[in-house]
């Protein structure tokens, strides 16, 4: 749970799940499930939260749908 001034914005789609073996993952720069992706995509996304002293986290990613997490503080 944040802080009580703490921004948290939850992005979620219901495209193709995020294979559990790739979660922890995700993050790493140039990791990717893609044949033509450069996995670079969420590994500067992280990086521009963090140089604003946020986070963005996976919450879920199942057949329902993918949820991220991005908490501004």
């Amino acid at each position: 749970m944040g802080k009580e001034d703490d921004v948290m914005v939850q992005v979620a789609n219901d495209g193709e799940p995020i294979p559990v073996s790739a979660q922890e993952q995700i993050f790493v720069p140039f990791f990717t499930t893609k044949k033509e992706g450069s996995g670079i995509g969420l590994s500067i996304s992280r990086q521009i939260m963090r140089q604003h002293n946020g986070t963005i986290d996976l919450l879920r990613s199942d057949v329902d749908q993918t949820v991220f997490e991005l908490k501004f503080r």
